[in-house]
């Protein structure tokens, strides 16, 4: 029987938003594994924003990072796709000028200008969470590694940028008052896809689960999209088949509907 593959996002999905895991997850991506198949992180998150021992100790096959830009298996490296560097440039300058705070991300760093971000709790916890890997945006422009970004949407300014961006960029709308902006042609759908190319893994045996809109291509695009029963309307418009909530033993029911455990 060939292997199938599991890929999962992370927030609403493995954990909430005090980071808790619940003890049934661990359970059933261990068991999953146990049973020869391959689990995958899957997020919007880039390589460096995925550091977490409590995530990363439920044991992972690969992760396929920042929206399909950044793919690795048992550590590795097999394909990062990076901003060059005078799009980078341009875009500070865009964000600058009309003065939207930004957050830049990259595999081995993220960017910010915390005075940008003072009342900001996704600030402090960036902070918080990457320490040295966190670096200011000014002063580093020139050498910046990335390969998307996040911004607010404060209303005017964010809807008059858009028409600088949407040439390199697709925007994914948020309902925190956020927008992810990823580079064309990429998504999470899109890391699966590769993902999938470079290990021969073919798409009838591929899963995935999710809970927010940066999901809904992924949901769509694997043979098996499994939407959190605590997730948002258009994740599970997107999914063919709505498990329990996270804390509800969602993963483990899931895993268990399919088949892929018992």
């Amino acid at each position: 029987m060939s292997r199938k593959a599991v890929f999962f996002d992370i927030d609403g999905t493995l954990w909430d938003e005090h980071f808790v895991i619940p003890e049934s997850t661990k359970e059933a991506i261990r068991k999953l594994r146990e049973n020869g198949q391959l689990a995958f992180l899957c997020s919007g998150r880039t390589r460096a924003f995925i550091q977490d021992e409590r995530l990363l100790a439920l044991g992972f096959d690969g992760i396929v990072a920042g929206c399909g830009t950044w793919i690795e298996m048992d550590g590795k490296t097999l394909f990062y796709k990076k901003l060059e560097q005078e799009l980078i440039e341009d875009t500070i300058h865009i964000l600058k000028e009309y003065g939207i705070p930004t957050v830049y991300e990259g595999s081995r760093n993220l960017y910010m200008d915390l005075e940008e971000f003072e009342e900001d709790p996704y600030g402090l916890r960036l902070k918080e969470t990457l320490g040295e890997d966190l670096l200011p945006v000014t002063g580093n422009e020139a050498i910046m590694e990335i390969s998307k970004f996040s911004c607010s949407t404060p209303d005017d300014a964010y809807l008059k940028v858009l028409s600088h961006l949407e040439e390199n960029f697709t925007p994914l709308v948020h309902d925190a008052a956020c927008a992810e902006f990823i580079p064309k042609g990429f998504s999470k759908a899109s890391g699966i896809e590769k993902t999938c190319e470079l290990l021969g893994i073919e798409k009838e045996d591929t899963y995935a689960f999710g809970d927010s809109i940066n999901d809904v291509e992924m949901l769509k695009h694997v043979q098996h999209g499994i939407a959190m029963g605590n997730g948002t309307k258009a994740a599970k418009e997107a999914a063919d088949y709505i498990t329990a909530p996270l804390h509800e033993d969602g993963i483990y029911k899931g895993l268990e509907h399919f088949g892929l455990i018992s």
